[in-house]
C-alpha cells in the first residue's frame, strides 16, 4: 500500500520543491526510511524532480519519478495544449503504483496551486484525492497568506482529504513584519491544523542549479517530523483495523449474513472510495464490481453530487414534509415527472426500495377502496415467482424467493404467484422464442380468472435482479401492460434496482415504451450517496385520494425523513451530472464492450447461462452444462468466485449460483476489461474442484 505525503501549495512559486526535498531528506535521515520522491507533472523543465532526487539520493528512472514532463512553465492543461499533447493520467497511476512498491514512503510534489487544471475535467486536487495520501500544505509568510491558506484548507476538507500539517516558507517572502509573525499562528488557531515548521531563507540553495546548500541542517532545526512519523505509523492501519474488526463482530448485526461464519473470517472494512475503486482500512484497493450493491453511478467521490449535498447541508439538512414543503423535494418531483415514463405525474418520497414498494402496495389497495367507498373486492396482488421486492412485510408478502421469505409466512398476506419468464430454466418446459411468450399467456389466464379480486400486479421490468438477473424476453413487459389494461388491474413497476441507467435507458420501462400506473425507484436515485426512494403514481390514482377530509380518502402514510432535503439535493445533482456527462448516451459502447468480453465465458465448463441487459450481468454456474445441474447450496460456489475475485482486486456479491456484475456506469472501457478479466479468472479458479 502507499505511505507518504502529498505536498501542495497555496499558490505557485511558494517553495513546494524546497519543502518536499527537505522533508524527503529528513524522513530518510531521522526516520531511517527508504524515501522515494515523485513529481507527477512538471511544467518548465526537470530541475524540480532532479533536485528532489538529489536531496534523498533516490535513483528511480524519470519515467516513473516524473511521468509527465511539459516544456512550458504554465498550468498543465495550458502547457499540454500548447505542445499539442494529451496528459495521460493512467501513466501517473502506473508510476505511482510502481514507486509505492519500491519504497517505504513517498513524498509527492504537486504542480502549481491546489485547484490548478490538469485536463478539462481533472485538477490537482483530484490527483491528490486519488493518491489517498495525507497532505502537507506549503504556504508563504506574507500578506494574503491567511486567505489563500484557508481557501486551500477548505477545498481539501470538502474532498475529505486528510491534512497532516502546515509548513510556512519565509524564503520567498519580503514581508518580515506583522503578517509573517501573526499569520501562521492565526491559521493554526482557526483550523486546528498543526504547524510543522517555519522555514527561513536557506543560503547557497539553488533548485535550478541542483545546489542543496544547507537545506538539511535548516530542516533539522526548523521542522518537527515526529507527528509525521507517528501518522505514518498509523497509516498501515493494522492496529486500527483489528480494533474495528473486534468491535464489528461484537456490536454490528450484518444483513443477509450468518454471524457464526462471519466471526471466523478476516473481514474487509471499507475506509474510502474514489472513482470505481474502494479501499479498506489496510490500504487494499478493490474495483467496485457491484456498484456497492447496485447504487453507484458516477464512481465514488463524484464531485458534482457531493457538491450538491454540501451546498444543501450549508442551508438546512432536514425539515418535515408534514404540513410544509421544501425546495429540493419540489424541484426533484418536477424533474422526475419530466424524465420518467409519460403519465407518472405525482411523487411520493420515502427512504429505500422496500418502503417505496410498501407505499405502492398501499396506494394500489386504497385506490380501489376510495373509488368504491370501501366496497371493492380488489384486494389481492400478483407477483412473479423468484421475485424480490424488499424486506418490509408487505414487500415480503410479494416475494417469490422462499429462502428469504418462508420464515415470515405467518406474518404475510397471500399473493397470487405467476410463472417467471426464466428462459434458461423455463417453468413451463418450453423454449424461447418458439414458446411465443407462453408465460405471458399463463399470466393472462391467472389475472382473467380472478380479475375482480386483483388490485395490481407488481413486476421488476426487464430484469429480476435479486432472483439471479433473470432477463425477460423482448415483448414480455409490453404483454404485461396490455394484460393489466385489458382486465382493469393496476401495474406497479418496481424499478428500484434497474432504474437510473442500469439497463441502457434511464428507466427499464422505456425500452418498450411502457407507462405503468405506479413506479418505484431507489438505489441509483442519488448516485449511491444518500438514502432516498420514490413512489410515483398517475394523476388518475392521485385523484382518487382527494376529497373532503371527512371522507377519509387521505393517504395516511409517511416517514420521518420523507422528502429529506439532503437526499433530494443529492438526487438532483445526480440527474444533472448524468445529463451533463451524457452517461446514458455513453453507455452504448460500454455495453458492447461488456458483451464482447463475456463471449469467452461460454467456454468455461461450469458456465451454464450468461445473461446481460445494459450494464447488468448474471452468470449462472452449473455442475453439468448439458443437464443444467445447479451447484448444491453447501458448495457456496458464488461465494468461492467472490473470494477469488477479491484476491485479484475486485469486489462482487453473488446470489446463490449466479455471479452478478454491476459496475458503476462511468467505468471506462479499460476498467471494464480489467473487471471482466478478473471475473473470468475467478470463475475459472473457483470451479476447479
Amino acid at each position: 500500500m502507499k505511505k507518504g505525503f502529498f505536498i501542495v501549495g497555496t499558490d505557485t512559486e511558494i517553495g513546494k520543491t524546497v519543502v518536499s526535498a527537505g522533508l524527503a531528506a529528513l524522513l530518510a535521515e531521522k526516520g531511517g526510511l527508504d524515501v522515494g520522491v515523485m513529481k507527477p507533472i512538471s511544467c518548465g523543465g526537470l530541475s524540480d524532480i532532479l533536485f528532489l532526487q538529489k536531496a534523498c539520493q533516490a535513483k528511480d528512472p524519470l519515467s516513473i519519478a516524473n511521468p509527465i514532463a511539459l516544456r512550458e512553465p504554465l498550468a498543465p492543461l495550458s502547457a499540454a495544449e500548447i505542445e499539442g499533447v494529451d496528459i495521460d493520467l493512467d501513466s501517473i497511476n502506473k508510476a505511482l503504483s510502481e514507486l509505492s512498491k519500491k519504497h517505504e514512503t513517498l513524498i509527492i510534489e504537486g504542480v502549481g496551486g491546489t485547484m490548478v487544471p490538469i485536463t478539462d475535467n481533472y485538477s490537482l486536487i483530484d490527483l491528490v484525492q486519488d493518491t489517498a495520501l495525507p497532505v502537507i500544505i506549503v504556504s508563504a509568510t506574507r500578506l494574503g497568506t491567511i486567505n489563500h491558506t484557508l481557501l486551500t484548507i477548505e477545498a481539501l476538507k470538502k474532498r475529505g482529504i486528510a491534512i497532516a500539517g502546515l509548513i510556512f516558507n519565509q524564503g520567498n517572502s519580503k514581508d518580515k513584519g506583522g503578517a509573517a509573525k501573526s499569520g501562521p499562528r492565526l491559521i493554526e488557531k482557526l483550523t486546528g491544523i498543526p504547524i510543522l515548521g517555519i522555514i527561513p531563507k536557506i543560503s547557497n540553495l539553488s533548485v535550478e542549479g541542483g545546489q542543496l546548500g544547507n537545506l538539511k541542517s535548516v530542516f533539522r532545526k526548523s521542522v518537527d517530523i515526529a507527528p509525521l512519523l507517528k501518522l505514518m505509523g498509523n497509516i498501515s492501519g493494522v492496529k486500527r483495523h483489528k480494533e474495528l474488526e473486534k468491535w464489528d463482530k461484537k456490536y454490528v448485526w450484518h444483513p443477509f449474513t450468518q454471524s457464526s461464519e462471519w466471526d471466523k473470517e478476516d473481514i474487509t472494512i471499507i475506509a474510502k472510495g474514489r472513482g470505481v475503486y474502494i479501499e479498506d482500512t489496510l490500504g487494499n484497493r478493490y474495483l467496485d464490481g457491484n456498484s456497492s450493491y447496485w447504487v453507484n453511478i458516477h464512481g465514488h467521490g463524484a464531485q458534482g453530487v457531493s457538491d450538491g449535498i454540501i451546498e444543501q447541508l450549508s442551508k438546512i439538512a432536514h425539515s418535515t414534509l408534514l404540513g410544509q414543503g421544501n425546495i429540493p423535494s419540489i424541484e426533484l418531483a418536477k424533474k422526475l415527472v419530466e424524465i420518467t415514463p409519460k403519465g407518472l405525474d405525482r411523487v411520493f418520497y420515502s427512504d429505500d426500495g422496500s418502503t417505496a414498494v410498501e407505499a405502492a402496495l398501499k396506494m394500489a389497495f386504497q385506490y380501489w377502496q376510495n373509488l368504491s367507498g370501501g366496497k371493492s373486492n380488489k384486494k389481492r396482488f400478483v407477483s412473479l415467482d423468484i421475485s424480490y421486492h424488499g424486506d418490509t412485510i408487505g414487500a415480503v408478502s410479494l416475494g417469490g424467493i422462499p429462502l428469504y421469505h418462508r420464515i415470515f409466512g405467518e406474518l404475510c398476506f397471500d399473493n397470487i404467484p405467476a410463472p417467471a419468464p426464466y428462459c434458461y430454466r423455463c417453468p413451463l418446459n418450453l423454449t424461447h422464442p418458439s414458446c411465443n411468450l407462453k408465460c405471458a399467456d399463463r399470466l393472462e389466464e391467472i389475472i382473467a380468472k380472478d380479475r375482480e379480486n386483483i388490485a395490481a400486479i407488481i413486476i421488476e421490468p426487464l430484469i429480476q435482479m435479486p432472483g439471479g438477473v433473470i432477463t425477460q424476453p423482448e415483448g414480455y413487459l409490453t404483454r404485461v401492460r396490455e394484460i393489466t389494461k385489458k382486465y382493469n388491474v393496476l401495474m406497479i413497476a418496481d424499478e428500484v434496482a434497474v432504474g437510473f441507467g442500469r439497463t441502457g435507458k434511464m428507466f427499464a420501462c422505456q425500452h418498450e415504451n411502457v407507462s405503468p400506473d405506479i413506479m418505484t425507484m431507489s438505489k441509483g436515485i442519488t448516485g449511491g450517496t444518500m438514502p432516498l426512494a420514490v413512489t410515483m403514481a398517475s394523476e388518475e390514482i392521485f385523484s382518487a385520494f382527494t376529497g373532503e377530509y371527512k371522507d377519509c380518502k387521505t393517504f395516511f402514510h409517511g416517514h420521518t425523513y420523507t422528502g429529506n432535503q439532503l437526499g433530494c439535493a443529492a438526487s438532483l445533482s445526480n440527474i444533472e451530472l448524468m445529463e451533463k456527462n451524457r452517461v446514458i448516451q455513453n453507455m452504448k459502447r460500454k455495453i458492447s464492450k461488456i458483451a464482447k468480453s463475456l463471449k469467452q465465458f461460454a467456454n468455461l465448463r461450469n458456465v451454464g447461462d450468461i445473461r446481460q441487459r445494459g450494464m447488468i450481468v448474471g452468470i449462472e454456474l452449473v455442475t453439468d452444462k448439458e443437464k443444467k445441474t445447479p451447484y448444491p447450496i453447501e458448495t457456496r460456489i458464488g461465494n468461492r468466485v467472490a473470494h477469488e475475485a477479491k484476491k485479484r482486486g475486485m469486489i462482487i456479491r453473488p446470489i446463490g449460483n449466479v455471479v452478478i456484475f454491476v459496475p458503476p456506469l462511468v467505468s471506462s472501457k479499460d476498467e471494464l476489461r480489467m473487471m471482466t478479466d478478473i471475473m473470468f479468472e475467478a470463475i475459472k479458479e473457483a470451479t476447479q474442484f
